[in-house]
């Protein structure tokens, strides 16, 4: 089969078959570009392999074209990238590799193409495209891998044993392949993704959680994270969230599995937001459940306190998934600790007080808020589902109406602790504190308006009951 070439790849792909001519190096476009392309994905990375040396090939290319672009070597792996016209290159010569069984960085030697395909870690991306005057245009495909892309099917090139044994993080690349593609996983390769995850213990944390994020930035990322269940991988990189599945029957009563609960919130999220930091507040909303877990006569299952816990939670889990502890661990923590209050708004009569303290605890991360609650509201029951979507709805126009009058996203005290001790000529001390909070307390009970010169008139009555002078 030839590859159907368009007319900009084609001037690429001949000035890259031209160089590679002139240095004895048969070459080949390899793995992903010719697996998306074939799927009429878009991509931007093309691998050149070639017989012979990579990096020799790629500084060739660089000189050139005009203006000659800056050659990125990788002497360690045998790589070197070039950027043009918006394309990246990455150039590395044919290899086979070997590995021991306590490292997956491989021993490296020069090699065939046929060596080089034999190493790679799906059929569909063993897929070579010939870039030699013989057969140029060429599809080279040993393994078949035009007929599992048509049946969208991740396979090994080889047995797969060897190929997870090898490497094992092909065990979590094959979960995101079929994930972000929507394929299945043949089923002797399903299989050995749980024969072998003993083996991911050599992988790094970085690593695993790359793929972890590249599962949950999918269209449906709880199709990842069944399979990571179904084949107990999970429980072995993600116990947290691994104990969330299951669910406890005691006198009659049970509860909602939620572990799947939470993958209905995931997916719902992903509808309607790209945000990867919403995305991991859906898939840690309900982490504290299992330890929070307690059964009450008379009342069923209960879960109290498991927001403030899963609050908490979140930093070990980032921290313990090499995730940023940073302004992005702050937001999704943020998240998890509000994510029952607006849901709890909206089993009761909605007071404008109470939207106040919503919006000013959740800041200029509210709409982000609303979109997790409204994700959470799943149920079986279909008339309990559209009650809350509607008081929902009705909180959501609350919201913009308390916002639009009394301005509380990302509130500042219309007086500061600064513009308190001058007033009352006061060193910072407690009562500073309280005069402060007093303001902040009135503004958002109602009491008074978000404005200064309501707030001075009150803070003058507040300082003089406490026995302030009061100039």
């Amino acid at each position: 089969m030839v590859f159907n070439i368009d007319p900009e790849e084609r001037k690429l792909f001949n000035f890259i078959s031209e160089v590679a001519g002139d240095l004895g190096y048969p070459a080949y476009i390899v793995g992903g570009y010719v697996r998306d392309r074939l799927l009429a994905r878009p991509t931007k990375d093309i691998d050149i392999v070639c017989v012979g040396d990579g990096i020799v090939l790629a500084e060739a290319a660089a000189q050139k074209l005009h203006p000659v672009p800056k050659v990125t070597v990788f002497k360690r792996f045998g790589t070197a990238m070039l950027r043009y016209h918006g394309v990246e290159l990455e150039f590395v010569g044919a290899r086979k590799e070997s590995y021991s069984l306590d490292s997956r960085k491989p021993s490296v030697e020069s090699g065939s193409l046929e060596d080089d395909q034999n190493r790679r870690d799906f059929t569909i991306n063993a897929l070579a495209i010939s870039l030699n005057p013989d057969n140029f245009g060429e599809i080279i495909d040993p393994f078949n891998g035009l007929h599992h892309l048509t049946t969208k099917s991740i396979k090994t090139p080889l047995e797969p044993g060897k190929t997870f044994s090898d490497d094992p993080l092909r065990i979590m690349r094959a979960i995101r392949f079929a994930t972000q593609l929507d394929f299945e996983i043949e089923a002797h390769t399903f299989k050995a993704l749980s024969t072998y995850k003993s083996r991911l213990r050599i992988i790094s944390k970085e690593r695993i959680t790359t793929e972890l994020e590249k599962i949950m930035a999918a269209h449906k990322p709880s199709t990842g994270f069944k399979m990571l269940m179904d084949t107990g991988i999970l429980e072995l990189i993600f116990p947290e969230l691994h104990a969330l599945k299951g669910v406890e029957i005691k006198e009659g009563i049970g509860h909602k599995d939620n572990f799947y609960h939470t993958l209905e919130v995931l997916d719902n999220v992903a509808v309607v937001s790209q945000n990867v930091w919403l995305r991991w507040a859906a898939l840690l909303h309900d982490i504290a459940k299992p330890p929070t877990k307690r059964f009450e006569k008379g009342i069923g299952w209960t879960f109290h306190g498991h927001e403030a816990l899963g609050a908490v939670m979140v930093a070990k889990i980032f921290r313990y998934l090499k995730l940023p502890q940073d302004h992005k661990m702050k937001y999704v923590q943020k998240l998890v600790k509000l994510h029952l209050r607006p849901i709890a708004l909206t089993k009761e009569e909605i007071t404008d007080s109470a939207v106040r303290r919503l919006i000013f605890e959740a800041g200029e991360d509210i709409d982000d808020l609303m979109i997790l609650c409204k994700a959470d509201i799943t149920s079986k029951n279909q008339n309990k589902v559209d009650r809350y979507r509607d008081n929902y709805d009705k909180l959501i126009e609350k919201i913009a109406e308390i916002e639009e009058s009394d301005r509380m996203r990302n509130w500042q005290p219309p007086i500061s602790g600064e513009d308190i001790m001058k007033i009352f000529n006061l060193r910072p001390s407690r009562e500073v504190g309280i005069l402060k909070t007093a303001i902040r307390e009135a503004i958002l009970d109602g009491d008074i308006q978000n404005d200064y010169e309501q707030a001075l008139v009150f803070l003058i009555e507040k300082a003089k009951e406490m026995g302030i002078n009061v100039p």
